[in-house]
């Protein structure tokens, strides 16, 4: 197979790459779809070749899960005392029973936190190196479809639904906290309320000072439980929801052999860019294509070339839209320009399912056709809006 006659063409993304000696000055006014100011030589199609098209990122293998809290929720204690007699003193005793039992559901909570975020860190452990092992194959180049790669991409799906399934023992926890807060600030209520009952002696409101001391230290300890809990879940649920795109575009490296980076989606809401929807076609005349990808001839690899072209807009513009455009050539007489629209549009679905698993939402592509006098072959165009 000679690389060189890959017929992949870049015109106007925001991309450098190895084979391309053009400046970013003469790039960016061409995203814009109208002719830039720049030298003409420097805003030629350049043709891209496999081993150019090289992506520098790890597919996510970089990233790191988010930190959990690390606070170890031990309670204070409850100090005891002896009853009274009174009904004042009856009921600091009841009080005191109902806080133990309230620590001893903290204690126990705190130790299922614990156990869960060790199991946590070690499945984002196992996640992230499996990750790496598979992104590492894939940039010194391997088959498509390499049954190990493959293996290796479910073990990593198996520790991210661990992962998720720790997210949801951590709700339910949260929800056991919740109770918790709720019956602390009864016990808060409650004790305050014994100090105006009549009837009590000293020794009652000594320990009843005691015991207050105690609740409001176990209600800001519960509260903090709940806060803390509540972030890890907000966080780690995030990034599951995060990794599980990157690991979509990780398929589709996988599938051609190549690698990519982060899902494209993800790239660009870490630009904190809004999403913006194609909506209907534009009309592409006397407009610069982003990417042009030439179909003659059987496999054309240019998912490389196009997830690098579409990646560098995205952190640049990260709420761009895109104009997918089927061309065919007219020539052969009319059937012939038929069976060519009817090929240009099936080529032109594969590079929008290729765009989708690469996780760029297909709202932001508006899907179009159209012939051309000046085309020798079956193209797809990837117009920037």
């Amino acid at each position: 197979m000679n690389l060189s006659k890959f017929r992949v063409l870049i015109v106007g993304a925001a991309l450098i790459l190895p084979a391309c000696s053009f400046s970013e000055s003469a790039l960016w006014p061409s995203l814009t779809g109208e002719a830039p100011a720049a030298d003409p030589a420097a805003t030629q199609p350049v043709t891209v070749a496999p081993q150019a098209a090289q992506a520098a990122t790890d597919g996510g293998a970089g990233v790191r899960a988010p930190q959990l809290g690390n606070t170890n929720f031990t309670p204070v204690g409850v100090t005891p005392g002896q009853d009274t007699g009174t009904f004042v003193g009856r009921k600091v005793v009841e009080l005191r029973s109902e806080l133990q039992r309230l620590q001893d559901q903290v204690s126990t909570h705190n130790g299922g936190l614990q156990e869960l975020r060790a199991n946590m860190v070690n499945n984002a452990q196992t996640y992230h190196g499996t990750i790496a092992a598979v992104n590492a194959r894939l940039q010194v180049g391997t088959t498509p479809g390499n049954p190990i790669l493959v293996q290796q991409f479910t073990s990593a799906q198996g520790a991210l639904d661990n992962l998720n399934s720790d997210i949801a023992s951590m709700n339910k926890l949260a929800t056991a906290a919740s109770a918790m807060s709720t019956m602390s600030a009864y016990l808060s209520e409650s004790t305050r309320a014994a100090f105006g009952v009549s009837g009590a002696v000293d020794e009652d409101h000594r320990q009843l000072a005691i015991l207050q001391d105690e609740v409001d230290q176990t209600v800001v300890l519960i509260e903090r439980l709940l806060k803390e809990v509540t972030d890890d879940i907000r966080r780690q649920s995030n990034y599951v929801a995060t990794e599980r795109s990157n690991l979509n575009t990780l398929a589709a490296g996988i599938k051609t052999g190549e690698i990519y980076g982060a899902s494209l989606g993800n790239v660009a809401m870490a630009a904190r860019g809004p999403g913006a929807v194609a909506g209907k076609p534009m009309d592409t005349t006397n407009r610069r294509p982003l990417v042009v990808i030439r179909f003659d001839r059987n496999k054309v690899p240019y998912q490389q070339a196009l997830y690098n072209a579409v990646s560098r807009v995205l952190e640049r513009r990260p709420n761009a839209a895109f104009d997918l455009v089927a061309v065919a050539p007219i020539s052969g007489g009319p059937a012939r320009v038929a069976l060519n629209s009817n090929k240009a549009r099936r080529h032109s679905e594969d590079v929008l399912r290729t765009l989708t698993e690469m996780g760029l939402p297909p709202e932001r592509v508006a899907v179009s056709s159209k012939t051309s006098n000046t085309s020798v072959s079956n193209e797809v165009h990837l117009y920037l809006r």
